[in-house]
């Protein structure tokens, strides 16, 4: 579960709203990345629960090795060009906040 070099991956689970609007944020993004149900999977469940503090918090994201628990989109792509520059390409565009906050 661990050995996540060279990929994203983002653990969630169904009716997670934290979850929906950080994979739908990515998808946006064209950022390729791995999603991996942990109500599913019970490596992945022990896996979040390793390193958020025994909890089941989701969205949790792997960069490359590097465990985010409940990040913004924003923070994901700067730890994918920090910890994985080879997986930012042409069609992945930056994050951009919301038009209502750009205009505030």
């Amino acid at each position: 579960m661990t050995d996540s070099s060279g990929e994203v991956i983002v653990y969630w689970r169904p009716g997670c709203s934290y979850c929906w609007k950080l994979r739908r944020g990515l998808r946006a993004t064209g950022l390729h990345y791995r999603e991996v149900d942990i109500w599913d999977d019970p490596e992945a469940k022990a896996f979040v629960r390793s390193v958020a503090n025994g909890d089941e918090t989701v969205p949790t994201v792997v960069v490359a090795g590097h465990a985010m628990v409940n990040p913004s989109v924003s923070t994901v792509l700067a730890a994918v060009e920090e910890y994985a520059p080879d997986l930012v390409t042409a069609d992945v565009a930056p994050a951009r906040r919301p038009w209502w906050r750009r205009i505030l």
